[in-house]
């Protein structure tokens, strides 16, 4: 088949640097016409249909389901528009090169060195680092040696093999009582993106209380009308959210690869417990936005996620997210940052305690505790203070978030 083209794996996100090809919507020989899902794939985030740009037919698929690869990398090859594949390049290599494939350790060529410097992927680069693998040790599969995520993995196994059979006593011990089993590429995908975050990013944290007994008698009048959309609780923080961020614009914006970008939308994220586990959706176009609209748009976005419906848009953008735990009956929570966001607002329970009045006398007061984690290249003790006391301000007098435009300054 003449004038192929490379289909590459998309970059979905700010932050994606790899992705699982979840699902090939079309098999080699196809004709593919202009919308039709070529194929899925899957971040730590969120499912996504790749659509053909024109028409064309389906070639070669390099990538089968299951595999994760880093953005960039070839998944497959087809007549529609892509990264031409040039005649002299296919002719000089093997055609098993164009192949990814798994070799014995034996058959597999030694690593690619350009110019002293060990060739790999940056996926492969990240999990030898993750892992303590020395590359230089490594022996790549890829064309012309070059080391992949898979080459990686397998070094490590191909370790644990070699290493004694015997396990220490309490391992062995608990064995018997035990369950194991790998991951999903979704979990793993988290749980190196919450690694990372803790790594990288320099957190601190704030915490506080906000006195709620006026926003609890609010939402129980507001819900007691009828045909109207039910409120929450996460639905007023959120909206202190957004209009503290309107105040505060200083508090939106991001850290990315030694830039700061500022936003101009206001967009706050929502931590959402789901069967795959715990994603982050973003509400976008906030700003002056009333709070029943915040409300219903809240409500959409948490079912779309939960429904496995959530769309790329849904899971990108922001500074910020919302995580609430107040159901679970904790007094506070110390969230970690989800990047490339440059803070989190952990939300405790409402607990009632007694507070001395100005006369000393105790009064049984309503306080929900909060911690703010922020990121400290961008943000210090001072503006994360200002920040969440102003979240606290619309909180301990919730009429001010019935008002409709922007916050004042």
């Amino acid at each position: 088949m003449s004038g192929m083209n490379d289909l590459l794996m998309p970059k979905l996100g700010l932050t994606m640097t790899e992705g699982l090809v979840a699902e090939w919507c079309v098999a080699p020989g196809a004709s593919v016409k202009q919308g039709d899902v070529i194929f899925v794939v899957e971040t730590e985030k969120v499912a996504n249909e790749i659509t053909a740009d024109a028409d064309g037919v389906m070639g070669e698929i390099l990538v089968p389901v299951g595999e994760t690869v880093p953005v960039g990398a070839v998944v497959a090859r087809w007549t529609g528009p892509g990264q031409r594949t040039s005649s002299e390049t296919a002719a000089a290599a093997p055609a098993a090169e164009s192949k990814p494939v798994s070799l014995p350790p034996q058959a597999v060529a030694a690593p690619a060195t350009s110019g002293g410097r060990i060739v790999a992927t940056p996926l492969a680069r990240r999990q030898a680092e993750e892992l303590g693998v020395a590359l230089q040790t490594v022996q790549g599969s890829g064309p012309h040696g070059r080391i992949k995520a898979a080459d990686v993995r397998a070094a490590v196994a191909n370790r644990k093999e070699a290493a004694p059979a015997a396990l220490p006593a309490q391992q062995t011990a608990i064995a018997p009582a035990a369950e194991r089993a790998p991951a999903s590429s979704l979990v793993q995908a988290m749980a190196r993106r919450m690694v990372e975050a803790k790594q990288n990013t320099p957190h601190f944290y704030l915490s506080a209380e906000a006195e709620v007994s006026e926003l609890l008698a609010l939402r129980a009048r507001l819900n007691a009308q009828q045909g109207q959309v039910k409120l929450t609780l996460n639905h007023f923080i959120v909206a202190a959210v957004a209009r503290a961020l309107e105040a505060l614009p200083q508090q939106n914006r991001i850290w990315d690869g030694g830039d700061v970008v500022q936003f101009r939308t206001i967009e706050v994220g929502v931590a959402v417990s789901t069967e795959r586990g715990l994603m982050a959706p973003v509400l976008h176009d906030l700003g002056g936005c009333s709070l029943d609209e915040i409300a219903r748009r809240a409500d959409q976005l948490v079912q779309r996620v939960r429904d496995g419906k959530a769309s790329r848009e849904d899971m990108q953008g922001g500074a910020i997210t919302v995580s609430n735990a107040g159901m679970f009956n904790v007094n506070y929570m110390t969230p970690i940052i989800n990047p490339p966001q440059s803070a989190i607002l952990g939300v405790g329970s409402i607990r009632d305690v007694f507070r001395p009045d100005a006369n000393g006398a105790p009064v049984l007061k309503r306080e929900m505790g909060l911690v703010l984690a922020g990121d400290h290249r961008l943000h210090d003790g001072t503006s994360g203070l200002q920040f969440l006391n102003r979240v606290i301000g619309f909180l301990q007098d919730p009429y001010l978030l019935l008002r409709s435009g922007t916050a004042v300054k």
